[in-house]
């Protein structure tokens, strides 16, 4: 049916003209034609023709007026169908790639063919596939060329996954996630295709003169049609994609049950992590740092400890990674910090407190203020606490690290640069940035006997330290040989298994007796 009678115009214009030929038929079968014309005769000399004839012409006239009207309505209605769909083309696609949304998605129906019951088609044939990409480092990408160029980069990944596929089954979710629904894949199929998905992300982008390098990470599992939503299987190749993600760039998964069951646990393990935080369960443990050239503790460097109700000790990585990505950290950041600062209180002044960053918590322009609050509340002097800070959480945001260090340094705080060497960038660092202390990561200890150039790396580090005569701390100190190597060559402060294991705070005071004591019968 024509879409003018499926309006209500067309309808009453259809009614109108129905009606209309009713009386005429009416007035033909009753004659009224030969009373009008009689009419007409009777009356001529008063006009009556003439009133005919302008009753006429006023009919013809009011007919063109509504066919005219009727045609204004409909083009009136075109162009609202027009902006209708215009604005649900808008809600439904990116306006960056013009792909289809997370909204699409949602809406997507995947019709299949009416097939024959004696058709023979292989089960494969009928398959759906969910891809999902997420592109790795395009942070960094961003920071380089800015976000005008990370708009073209988007833009052009997009194009690269179209050209693998059918446009229309292409979506972006949304910052540098990219969902894929590929029809009709076997396994072999599958794993080819995701792989295909690495390269064509991998390959080098040209941005403003720039070659840039993006990885990516794929998920992927199929759809079990007619029983379940769509967004189910987009949501296992999500979690396939983390996990994949999890395990560094360029990787791809399927999905399997125990990812399922891994987000379960970490949801289950998010929430009792909210819960230890609420009732401080979560307690700084200490680790002694010793002055290599006297002997005498130095300071102790605060370590979270969280033991869960079920008596397992919880790895550190695994609730400040989980505090990390909730936003939690500041909340842990600050409960930790006031509590190693109470119990620092109780020890000698000349021992320091030293304190781990996180590089989530340097992208916070407060945390200075933040850390001030605390000391200022337990009553704790400024110039007893030493915050460590990673290379790598000076790269996130440098501006905003700048000032947060220059705050803490002007309030007497120390700065010491952790895990020297295997971050990003560590010279670069050391110039841009104020350290009072850089620590030698465990890692060149452990192996400097068993690899010449990792020995000339240790001499390098512990000689530029003197040379910009900031004091440094060998992390990882588990072994005499390694303790009279450090000494041959310099090195101010040790710390490891060989002086002490992190210990709760009632134990750290007796190590302060013990370690006064000993170096007194020692004298």
């Amino acid at each position: 049916m024509p879409a003018f009678f499926q309006s209500r115009a067309g309808r009453q214009c259809v009614s109108i003209v129905v009606f209309g030929v009713t009386l005429w038929l009416l007035g033909t079968l009753l004659h009224f034609d030969d009373g009008l014309v009689t009419f007409m005769i009777g009356f001529s000399e008063y006009g009556a023709d003439k009133l005919v004839l302008a009753l006429g012409i006023a009919g013809a006239m009011s007919f063109i007026y509504s066919v005219l009207r009727i045609a204004d309505l409909r083009k009136e209605m075109d162009l609202r169908d027009a902006a209708q769909a215009k604005a649900d083309w808008t809600a439904t696609h990116d306006h960056l790639t013009k792909l289809p949304n997370r909204y699409a998605f949602e809406r997507k129906l995947l019709s299949r063919p009416i097939l024959d019951e004696e058709a023979e088609i292989e089960d494969w044939a009928r398959n759906v596939t969910i891809f999902s990409v997420d592109l790795d480092g395009f942070k960094k990408v961003n920071d380089l060329v800015g976000h005008k160029g990370g708009d073209g980069l988007l833009i052009e990944v997009a194009k690269r996954i179209c050209a693998l596929g059918n446009a229309d089954c292409v979506y972006r979710f949304g910052g540098d996630e990219f969902i894929i629904v590929a029809f009709g894949m076997t396994a072999q199929r599958e794993e080819h295709f995701a792989k295909l998905l690495i390269q064509a992300v991998t390959r080098p982008i040209l941005i403003d003169g720039f070659a840039v390098e993006v990885g990516a990470s794929v998920g992927y599992d199929r759809w079990a049609e007619g029983a379940e939503p769509l967004e189910d299987a987009a949501h296992r190749a999500d979690l396939a994609m983390y996990e994949a993600k999890s395990r560094g760039p360029n990787h791809s998964l399927v999905f399997e049950a125990s990812m399922q069951d891994k987000v379960a646990e970490r949801a289950a393990l998010e929430t009792s992590l909210r819960a230890a935080i609420s009732k401080k369960a979560i307690k700084p443990f200490y680790q002694p740092l010793i002055d290599l050239k006297t002997g005498q503790l130095c300071g102790f460097e605060a370590l979270a400890r969280w033991i869960g109700d079920d008596g397992v000790n919880i790895p550190p990585p695994v609730f400040i990674d989980i505090a990390e990505e909730t936003g939690m950290i500041t909340a842990l950041f600050e409960d930790l910090l006031a509590q190693a600062c109470s119990d620092a209180l109780d020890w000698p002044e000349h021992v320091t407190l030293s304190f781990n960053v996180s590089p989530v918590q340097m992208e916070d322009r407060l945390l200075a203020s933040r850390i001030l609050k605390v000391l200022s509340a337990s009553r704790l002097p400024p110039q007893r606490l030493e915050v460590e800070i990673t290379e790598n959480a000076l790269i996130q945001d440098p501006a905003v690290a700048a000032v947060v260090l220059d705050e803490l340094h002007a309030a007497g705080i120390q700065i010491a640069l952790d895990d020297f060497g295997t971050g990003y960038s560590s010279l670069a660092q050391l110039a841009r940035y104020r350290f009072d202390k850089i620590k030698i990561d465990k890692s060149f200890v452990a192996t400097y006997r068993d690899d010449e150039r990792q020995e000339k790396i240790v001499r390098a580090m512990l000689g530029l330290g003197r040379s910009l005569n900031i004091k440094t701390t060998a992390e990882g100190v588990e072994e005499h040989g390694q303790l009279a190597f450090l000494l041959q060559l310099g090195c101010d402060i040790g710390q490891g298994y060989l002086f002490g294991k992190a210990m709760p705070a009632a134990e750290a005071s007796i190590f302060i007796s013990d370690r006064n004591a000993s170096l007194a019968s020692t004298a």
